[in-house]
């Protein structure tokens, strides 16, 4: 099977757009937990093995809710992945994450309860910290790239991740914003949380596309116009998202010393080793082969 350093998980926009210039190879894989969105696709980018993939499947077919998180994240275990870039659209809570921007989030609100959030459902227990839900280190190299491209991004902002697919009524979102929520979104979550129980550094990169129901739309324009001044945000967006992804693939790509992911299952599993059945061990072998012998 393909290996690969680098994983870049594509939400609606940004994924198309970098899996079409990609130029590499789908790679079929079977997880415990069925197949992923789509096949990823392996590719060298910029001297670094990158996998690609679209969260919501070929043609848009996983709404937020259906996605396979589980079969998607394992799926990058198994090809090698110890980062993951992931971008996403969302809303704008904040006057100043104006649409088109880029948010590099830094924390995260997860308001989500239909998902399945982790790969230690039955047979051993594992709590893994996620005090710090983004990886400090794949977040700074993002910083580090957004220098180098031509557009505003904010290098900190806080996720909502709300369940969907239906958007947020004005109470909720004026509720969002005094939670202290910058952006509004459907897919950081589990997908976060599953990164950090594989023991893969995780980034997410918001693509604000409007602004949340909290700020009032211009209700004398027409609704056709509203949704192509969002498709033109998004398009700006996702240009961006790509610059970015691409410089901070460079930069990857230039360090001395190879990526490692964190080793957040260390002093997380709470299970007696001795009472974690073989068919356990075999079954979760990727994420638990460094802690416990098949």
């Amino acid at each position: 099977m393909a290996q690969a350093t680098i994983g870049v998980i594509g939400g609606t926009g940004l994924g198309d757009a970098i899996v079409k210039d990609s130029g590499g190879t789908p790679v079929e894989i079977d997880t415990p937990y069925g197949p992923p969105s789509c096949a990823p696709i392996v590719a060298d980018c910029h001297g670094v093995r990158v996998a690609f993939m679209l969260r919501h499947g070929h043609g848009h077919c996983f709404n937020p809710t259906t996605v396979p998180y589980r079969a998607n994240i394992w799926a990058m275990k198994q090809l090698g992945v110890e980062a993951i870039i992931a971008s996403g659209a969302a809303g704008s809570l904040r006057e100043e994450m104006a649409p088109g921007h880029l948010v590099l989030c830094d924390q995260v609100i997860d308001k989500t309860f239909r998902r399945e959030s982790t790969f230690f459902d039955h047979g051993v227990v594992a709590h893994v910290e996620l005090a710090e839900p983004f990886c400090p280190r794949l977040r700074g190299v993002l910083e580090q790239a957004a220098a180098c491209v031509n557009a505003t991004v904010h290098t900190r902002g806080t996720y909502v991740c709300m369940e969907g697919p239906q958007f947020s009524t004005r109470a909720e979102s004026v509720m969002h914003r005094a939670w202290g929520g910058d952006l509004i979104g459907m897919t950081c979550m589990p997908e976060a949380k599953l990164a950090r129980e594989a023991e893969i550094s995780y980034a997410m990169v918001g693509l604000p596309t409007d602004y949340d129901a909290w700020r009032p739309h211009n209700t004398d324009a027409p609704p056709e116009s509203l949704l192509k001044e969002i498709l033109g945000n998004l398009q700006r967006a996702t240009e961006s998202g790509v610059a970015l992804i691409q410089e901070t693939l460079q930069l990857i790509g230039n360090m001395t010393a190879p990526w490692v992911g964190p080793e957040s299952l260390k002093l997380a599993l709470w299970t007696d080793k001795s009472k974690i059945s073989p068919e356990v061990r075999q079954r979760l072998a990727p994420i638990l082969r460094k802690y416990v012998d098949a």
